[in-house]
């Protein structure tokens, strides 16, 4: 299709699409790049977070099932310490997502910065009491 051949919404549509290109240019050229590389941090850390949360649920469950499919052929109780300990499991995998939510699953030297800092105040006032 010829230039001329285009019809008149195609013609503004490549307009508004070339402006919004060049805003687009001139704002990552203003801020150096910076902001597109705290996106891509900030992306990767919320999809690790979201298949980490997954992983947990679908651990607790696969553990509380297997746990009960094994102590069910052990002791021959079927269904039932499978459907109690997919009860089980299911709890211990939301525990988990709220652990890790909530930040108390860190290991040592993983706390929250401002929360050591909370901490280590609290207990200089402790110490300057005594």
């Amino acid at each position: 299709m010829a230039q001329q051949d285009r019809p008149p919404s195609l013609d503004r549509l490549d307009a508004r699409l070339r402006k919004a290109q060049q805003r687009r240019e001139s704002n990552r050229a203003g801020r150096g790049g910076k902001r597109d590389a705290e996106d891509r941090t900030d992306r990767g850390k919320g999809i690790g977070l979201a298949l980490r949360i997954g992983t947990e649920l679908v651990a607790g469950l696969a553990v509380g099932v297997a746990i009960g499919l094994g102590l069910d052929w052990w002791l021959g109780t079927k269904p039932w310490l499978m459907i109690v300990f997919f009860f089980l499991g299911a709890a211990a995998g939301i525990v988990n997502v709220y652990r890790t939510m909530s930040g108390l699953g860190h290991a040592v030297g993983y706390a929250d910065p401002e929360r050591a800092q909370e901490a280590g105040a609290a207990e200089r006032d402790e110490r300057k009491g005594e």
